[in-house]
């Protein structure tokens, strides 16, 4: 007697077949794409180990990393971005020769910054005005530079109430002119010019009476001050008296006569004005000798209008722009 065969049945490796009328197998119809799959992606195996030459590539080449890549698109450095408008902010003059000093004064400017955009703007006066200067400058960035000469009401009020009612252009304030060195150089150079003699520094008998539009803001006129300082030691000592032609005083003809009256007859008078107008030739009138002409276009108030630009653009914080106006 026989035990039966525990072996299982041997089943074939083939999916199920279909059958034909007669009952004759088919091929299955799922194996024939399965079949036309693996065929394609064998074909597109070898045809990537093919190089354009007709040779075969060794296998350890065929990567993803070695597919040729197209170089990525040169992105702008930000070195190369335009740099910001310098708008140089003048008083305005009806004197037809402030607005012809302001512009040659620009000229000096792009001379010594090719490509730089410099742009004039004026509180009033002369044309273009401020507002319409910023208005020109929409979606841009821009300094403002004052041409002015100390901390009174235009750099405190009017150049910030200008840059609030332009918020589509991107605004910076930067420090008045005055006071600084290179002031001092352009007051010292027009002085020479109207006849200062280097040989009167240190003379007993000659003076010099800074000549300024005056203010009725103390840090305003405790900036003048500090300029006269500084040209009287640039002049190795000879007094230096600031005088004003409104708002304060001495003015400028009771500065004469006071130097006078200590016996310094030599007294100049230096124009502490950036351009031509009312208030310079009523100083000048006052002196007893040539007086210098305005400061204008001499080539130091063009480096220093370059260096407060810059001075403003190296201030990152709102509170170091402050510090730049209480401190100039």
């Amino acid at each position: 007697m026989t035990e039966p065969s525990t072996q299982q049945p041997r089943r074939s490796p083939l999916p199920p077949t279909d059958t034909d009328s007669g009952g004759r197998s088919t091929v299955p119809l799922d194996s024939t794409a399965q079949l036309l799959t693996r065929v394609t992606a064998q074909l597109a195996t070898q045809l990537s180990l093919v190089s354009r030459n007709g040779t075969r590539r060794p296998m350890h080449r065929t990567r993803l990393s070695d597919t040729p890549r197209l170089p990525a698109a040169p992105r702008p450095s930000p070195a190369e971005a335009a740099p910001p408008t310098l708008l140089v902010v003048a008083h305005g003059s009806r004197d037809p020769q402030a607005l012809r000093t302001v512009l040659a004064l620009l000229d000096r400017v792009r001379d010594l910054r090719p490509g730089l955009d410099v742009r004039p703007g004026h509180i009033e006066l002369n044309q273009p005005l401020l507002p319409d200067t910023l208005d020109g400058l929409r979606g841009a960035d821009a300094v403002l530079v004052p041409l002015l000469l100390g901390r009174g009401h235009h750099v405190k009020h009017d150049l910030p109430a200008a840059a609030a009612a332009a918020p589509s252009v991107r605004t910076r304030i930067a420090a008045p002119l005055g006071p600084h060195p290179l002031l001092v150089e352009a007051l010292y150079g027009r002085l020479v010019e109207a006849g200062w003699d280097p040989a009167d520094e240190g003379g007993r008998r000659a003076a010099v009476v800074l000549a300024a539009a005056g203010s009725r803001d103390p840090d305003s006129a405790q900036d003048t001050r500090r300029t006269a300082r500084m040209l009287a030691e640039r002049l190795g000592g000879v007094p230096v008296v600031p005088a004003y032609a409104s708002a304060a005083t001495p003015t400028v003809p009771a500065a004469v006569r006071a130097l006078a009256a200590r016996g310094q007859h030599r007294t100049f008078v230096a124009s502490y004005f950036t351009a031509p107008g009312r208030f310079a030739s009523a100083a000048a009138s006052a002196a007893p000798r040539t007086a210098a002409v305005p400061l204008g276009a001499h080539p130091a108030m063009a480096r220093l209008l370059l260096h407060r630009y810059d001075q403003a653009l190296s201030a990152t914080a709102p509170s170091e722009m402050v510090s730049l106006l209480a401190s100039a």
